[in-house]
């Protein structure tokens, strides 16, 4: 598998690469130099205060038990 660099300094991630990491646009990652000039790419997740006011606001409230529900419901589902 390998990548490009544009002229820009950008490379654009292998299709493969991003279904196997499950990565989407707008996603960070990290690169990682190890000490023997190997570079890592680590997957940074965004802390739960990043996520608030991303979605609308349900117009009718959900119980925390309906919630679970569908949690427990459609759990293994891709």
């Amino acid at each position: 598998m390998h990548a490009t660099l544009t002229s820009k300094g950008q490379i654009t991630l292998p299709k493969d690469l991003r279904k196997k990491l499950s990565l989407s646009a707008g996603e960070r990652v990290e690169f990682i130099f190890e000490d023997d000039q190997s570079v890592r790419l680590v997957l940074k997740h965004i802390p739960v205060s990043q996520l608030k006011g991303m979605f609308p606001k349900p117009s009718k409230p959900v119980s925390l038990e309906k919630m679970e529900n569908v949690i427990i419901k459609k759990a293994g589902r891709s």
